[in-house]
């Protein structure tokens, strides 16, 4: 028997991976957010340039913004990689802009940096769903290639950093052959597969909203059933069992079409059967990887110990979890995604001076 409580795990954190944002089954209290009505957010006039720029990788157009401190350089450079799903490049959500604060505070500190739209997004062309990993890689490492064609930048210190899905491309873009990648910054980035995020995730966020076990282990068999035939690539399998699961269902607790399709499409794809254990184990170069002691989307005590693990034979790797912080590094002692919106801070301000402090240990600015 699937409840109610099932279609909306499904609902919520199955479809919300691909945003980036699963929500627990209960609704966020509204909170009326202007855009720019955050603490944090940064406000003119600024100590640095900023520029919003293009460049393209083969048919796809890649728009961003490019902030840099005054001066010549040569500077130092990251690009942001977002988390799951159609992001915009300052990550916008729950009336947070997580990248567009990370960017203030990284130019402050004497480094270039890069964010962009996702594919599909903003100035971004291209279909997300579309994608696969090599895709989306190949337009992470366009970036960094168009950091190094600016002269004002030093072409040899060009890093990554990587939000939750933006950690498991940040590596994989890093331990490609000739990538020259820098360092890279993994904030709550998984270390085992796509699957098993999701099914953990499913786990402590359904447990958290007080379902019941039956409803938590029906969940979970659907969708190590799922992800299964996915892994398996037998996508066709996929897509049936997933209709035929939705089908199932009471006409008001089922997934809308596009929503349905949209988790059988290549980039869901994609994210649920990537591991990222062999891209991590291949880092020789500065890797901060940090976690979030409360966060329920990429869960510590899952992921911390794969990811020192993968780590070992990197001798610049650190690896770091934060009590009492969130999926997005907010002071939480739940959580619970949706408390993400009711939440004043947008990046605890001890996780900014910690990277802050390891980028200038690792790669000093001018």
């Amino acid at each position: 028997m699937r409840t109610g409580s099932v279609v909306v795990s499904v609902l919520f954190v199955v479809a919300a991976l691909v945003t980036g944002c699963s929500s627990a089954p209960e609704p966020a209290a509204p909170v009326a957010v202007e855009s720019g009505a955050r603490p944090q957010d940064p406000k003119p006039p600024y100590p640095y340039r900023s520029e919003d720029v293009t460049y393209r990788n083969g048919d796809i157009t890649i728009a961003g913004t490019l902030t840099e401190p005054e001066g010549s350089g040569p500077f130092p450079a990251m690009l942001l990689i977002t988390g799951s799903g159609p992001q915009d490049r300052n990550e916008d959500l729950s009336g947070h802009r997580p990248f567009l604060l990370l960017a203030d505070t990284f130019t402050r500190a004497g480094y270039a940096v890069l964010r962009t739209d996702d594919r599909g997004v903003g100035g971004t062309s291209g279909v997300l769903d579309e994608a696969t990993y090599p895709d989306l890689a190949a337009d992470a490492a366009a970036g960094v290639q168009f950091l190094r064609g600016r002269a004002e930048i030093d072409p040899e210190r060009v890093g990554l950093f990587g939000h939750s899905e933006g950690g498991y491309l940040a590596p994989l873009v890093a331990a490609g052959p000739e990538s020259n990648v820098a360092f890279a910054v993994l904030m709550a980035g998984p270390s085992v597969p796509g699957a098993d995020v999701l099914i953990e995730q499913n786990k402590v966020v359904m447990a958290a909203a007080g379902a019941p076990q039956a409803d938590i282990d029906t969940q979970v068999g659907f969708l190590t059933e799922w992800t299964a035939l996915l892994n398996a690539g037998d996508i066709a399998g996929a897509k049936a069992f997933s209709q035929q699961h939705n089908d199932s269902l009471p006409e008001g607790q089922r997934l809308p079409q596009p929503v349905l399709d949209s988790l059988n499409a290549p980039y869901m794809s994609a994210l649920l059967t990537y591991d990222p254990k062999p891209a991590l184990e291949a880092l020789r170069i500065p890797v901060l990887a940090f976690f979030g002691g409360t966060d329920m989307q990429v869960i510590a005590t899952q992921n911390e110990p794969p990811m020192r693990a993968a780590l070992a034979g990197d001798p610049d790797a650190t690896v770091h979890t934060f009590p009492g912080l969130n999926h997005l590094m907010q002071p939480s002692q739940s959580g619970k995604p949706s408390e993400y919106a009711t939440i004043e801070t947008t990046i605890d301000p001890a996780v900014l001076t910690y990277v802050t402090d390891w980028l200038k240990q690792q790669v000093p600015p001018r």
